[in-house]
């Protein structure tokens, strides 16, 4: 693995998803309108979020994809909940899964957002920017530094 050396960053590198900090912490309740959605989407410039229960429990995943399925079906976004929009399947990691095992699974996947758990509930989602950030050791301030 090739990183850069920069303050912050452990030597060697990040070598889980736990090390990391994640730009995507939305999370959406499964009752949440799918307009609301969509525009929380489109205003954070985020891909997808994972759906929680009313217990917190993850039920699934919503992502612009999910949104443009329901459009295309002519679906009336206003009428649908993120229940009845989303992707049930519930894939995730944990904050010791390591960034390779991440990094394939999003692609396996063809995830673009990957929900991290921590004890039993989703914290967040990490997404490619993220892995890719850490993979070559940058922090989440890159964006404001000129490299």
């Amino acid at each position: 693995m090739t990183t850069l050396v920069r303050p912050g960053v452990p030597v060697g590198g990040f070598k889980t998803v736990g090390q990391i900090r994640a730009t995507n912490s939305l999370i959406f309740r499964r009752d949440q309108n799918a307009m609301g959605i969509a525009v929380e989407l489109l205003t954070t410039h985020t891909p997808g979020a994972p759906v929680v229960d009313e217990r917190g429990d993850f039920i699934g995943f919503i992502s612009e994809f999910d949104i443009l399925r329901a459009l295309e079906a002519a679906k009336d976004l206003n009428r649908l909940t993120a229940e009845d929009v989303m992707a049930k399947d519930r894939i995730a990691v944990t904050d010791e899964t390591s960034l390779d095992e991440a990094v394939k699974l999003m692609e396996e996947k063809r995830l673009l957002s990957l929900p991290v758990k921590r004890n039993g509930k989703v914290s967040h989602s990490i997404t490619r920017h993220d892995l890719l950030r850490a993979w070559i050791g940058l922090g989440v301030s890159i964006e404001d530094q000129a490299v």
